[in-house]
């Protein structure tokens, strides 16, 4: 109830025009009056009429556009707002249904920013390739990332250049690491060139810097 009045006021405000903290604080006091001075004669509204007055708030607090244009906007937005709605009917818990929606953009969130990696290859040499990774590697991305290199081929040098990228968890020097004991198992000499010291860092955490560094030589090398 106590949200329901909430939005109610600040619908009602906006919608009569007002624009100010005025505003807010004459709806305050109006209704705080009501309670101590008018209690007994606000007991006498009917409960149907208070029930018509909230439906009436409800269908104008609804953002309608959004539905109108549910064609046009991102297919995971309209997936947020759908879980939020459903979840907040089933439940009749707005708080259960908000927390719904924010667990489901931050998933659908983490899955577009994981798709921002991006693993270039170039052969600089007959047996020489270079590898270029670009953007964040995280838990979701790690996969991308591995899927950029060819590890079923095995040039007799490998460079991975990281200065563009970034690695935030345990995933993405899980992933590092593996490409680089694929690479190192078909006889491939590995270099990682200019790891930042953030990502060197977290290696170190995590307990993987020593045995990256024994396969890949004294190839990891902060930049």
């Amino acid at each position: 109830m106590a949200g329901c009045a909430l939005v109610g006021l600040s619908v009602m405000n906006v919608g009569y025009g007002g624009r100010t903290r005025l505003s807010t604080l004459t709806s305050g006091v109006s209704l705080l009056a009501m309670i101590l001075l008018a209690s007994r004669w606000v007991k006498q509204i009917p409960m149907d009429t208070l029930v018509g007055v909230m439906i009436m708030i409800a269908i104008n607090t609804a953002n309608w556009s959004s539905l109108r244009g549910i064609r046009r906007i991102p297919k995971s937005d309209t997936a947020v707002m759908l879980l939020t709605v459903v979840v907040t009917v089933l439940t009749h818990n707005l708080a259960v249904g908000l927390l719904s929606g924010v667990a489901l953009a931050g998933i659908l969130f983490s899955r577009k920013l994981a798709k921002v990696i991006e693993v270039s290859s170039e052969e600089l040499a007959p047996d020489h390739r270079l590898y270029r990774v670009r953007g964040q590697m995280f838990f979701v991305s790690s996969i991308y990332f591995r899927q950029g290199f060819e590890l079923h081929k095995h040039p007799a040098r490998i460079t991975i250049d990281m200065a563009e990228a970034h690695i935030w968890d345990q995933s993405g020097v899980t992933a590092l690491d593996q490409v680089i004991r694929r690479l190192k198992l078909g006889g491939s000499t590995v270099e990682v060139l200019n790891l930042n010291a953030e990502s060197s860092d977290l290696f170190a955490r995590i307990g993987v810097a020593e045995e990256a560094g024994r396969r890949a030589g004294p190839m990891l090398q902060p930049h």
